[in-house]
């Protein structure tokens, strides 16, 4: 999470800019009381990611539903990572890095017990579908002036 968190976008690779993109998005469209899956499934097929799509959006319906705060996504047009995107983010990453126990007991102090389970599925299918499509989020790049 720590990574991530008040993270300049222009400074995270193209899957974390995605993923950020992708939560900001579905919360945009639920505001405009407009299907999420639909208004994002254009942007998903572009990036070869439709097959993590119903997760996805499965996932931030738990998000929304089973919080145990309200989770703050920043506007569309804001180029700092919010803590909580960063947290979804720290958990996509420590799935992989460390596997699901670890997720579990990070799942577990965002959301009610009775949604951590259909999480850990739905986020291992949406890390899944980021493996194949080469945009599994990773550590902050490097600074623009550090690769010249």
């Amino acid at each position: 999470m720590y990574q991530f968190v008040d993270r300049d976008l222009e400074r995270l690779d193209a899957g974390c800019r995605f993923m950020v993109w992708s939560m900001r998005a579905w919360v945009t469209s639920m505001g405009q009381r407009t299907c999420p899956a639909h208004a994002l499934a254009p942007a998903f097929a572009k990036w070869r990611m439709i097959g993590g799509l119903q997760a996805f959006h499965k996932s931030m319906l738990l998000f929304n539903r089973d919080a145990l705060e309200t989770f703050g996504f920043a506007p569309l047009a804001c180029n700092r990572v919010s803590e909580h995107e960063a947290l979804i983010l720290g958990v996509l990453v420590s799935m992989r890095d460390q596997g699901p126990k670890a997720a579990r007991q990070t799942l577990e102090l965002m959301v009610q017990e009775e949604a951590v389970g259909d999480l850990l599925g739905t986020l291992s299918t949406i890390s899944a579908a980021l493996i194949v499509a080469g945009l599994f989020p990773g550590d902050a790049v490097e600074s623009r002036e550090s690769r010249h």
